[in-house]
């Protein structure tokens, strides 16, 4: 059986790997600090389960300060050489995406029928989380595929990794992190101190209120949190379902799908979305990156003015009628 445990253990290793490639790489501008930090996100995956709240939380600490007092620098490993990228992108064309399609492909094949294969009565993939152990499947088996075909240097996937992790940053866990806080917020009971505040001060006697309160506050709160998925529980446990759906009779499944998008409208105009905004002007190398709001969020504000008021009326207009 496939378990969620063998893809920690998958993800730990190549961490571990950036980790070791990272100390023996002397010309790494920081490579201690470097190595520091991606050992310790090696650990939180391998032994995360076994350090209990204070150890994860101390974990979580060092993290931030490596990243905070700028310990991280970026790498430049020698793989393959400009001209045999180029010459190998030339005989191949196209076709060299065929390893990155095979990861949505196999993870929704994953999802979709190897989640339900059995071997011996027994089944092929754990009960928890199936969704990432099929994408982690898929990975892998795309890196085995890629590695058979395009036959690089043993250790070229590691070190572009490494590379490319390195270019990113701290901001390539900022996701994760914040999703956690999310969960953090919602058991500390920040949702209901929300409501209160909402209740408190806006007239949520209204459907219209009720729902421009839900979606802006999914926007605004996204825009603090930087994850939409960290905002959902949060908005919907303080505004979505108290009011939105128990007080006015919204469906559910409408409420909480349009608030999700409403959320990913402030996901657009925060540099705290770093996957969004940040990972992407880092790749791309803009100039202007560094820029209280960086190029790709200036690009994308009037998108998101205009989709949050499309959602508002759409939750107005589809979430009552049933």
């Amino acid at each position: 059986m496939i378990t969620l445990d063998w893809v920690y253990i998958f993800a730990g290793l190549t961490f571990a790997a950036f980790s070791t490639l990272t100390v023996l790489d002397r010309d790494h501008p920081r490579r201690l600090g470097t190595a520091a930090f991606w050992g310790l996100l090696a650990v939180s995956f391998l032994f995360g389960s076994y350090l209990g709240d204070l150890g994860n939380g101390l974990l979580v600490l060092a993290l931030a300060a490596l990243a905070g007092f700028r310990l991280l620098g970026q790498s430049h490993p020698p793989t393959t050489t400009p001209a045999e990228r180029a010459g190998s992108a030339a005989r191949r064309g196209n076709w060299l995406f065929v390893p990155a399609l095979m990861i949505p492909a196999v993870a929704i094949l994953g999802v979709l029928v190897l989640e339900k294969v059995e071997i011996l009565g027994v089944p092929l993939f754990g009960a928890e989380q199936p969704t990432i152990i099929a994408l982690g499947l898929a990975v892998a088996i795309a890196l085995a595929i890629g590695m058979v075909w395009l036959k690089p240097p043993l250790l070229a996937p590691l070190q572009e990794g490494r590379r490319l992790m390195d270019s990113v940053g701290w901001a390539g866990i900022l996701p994760q992190a914040l999703a956690a806080l999310g969960a953090v917020f919602v058991i500390a009971g920040v949702g209901d101190q929300i409501g209160e505040l909402f209740a408190s001060y806006l007239p949520l006697d209204t459907r219209l209120v009720a729902v421009v309160a839900y979606c802006l506050g999914m926007a605004l709160f996204t825009f603090i949190m930087g994850n939409a998925f960290a905002a959902f529980p949060v908005m919907t446990a303080a505004v979505g379902l108290p009011i939105v759906v128990f007080q006015f009779g919204g469906n559910p499944a409408i409420v909480c799908a349009i608030g999700m998008l409403a959320g990913f409208c402030g996901t657009l105009t925060t540099p705290m979305a770093a996957n969004f905004n940040v990972v992407p002007a880092a790749l791309l190398d803009l100039p202007d990156r560094d820029a209280p709001f960086n190029g790709v969020i200036r690009v994308q504000l009037p998108t998101a003015a205009i989709l949050l008021g499309i959602n508002i009326v759409l939750m107005y207009l589809l979430a009552f009628r049933y």
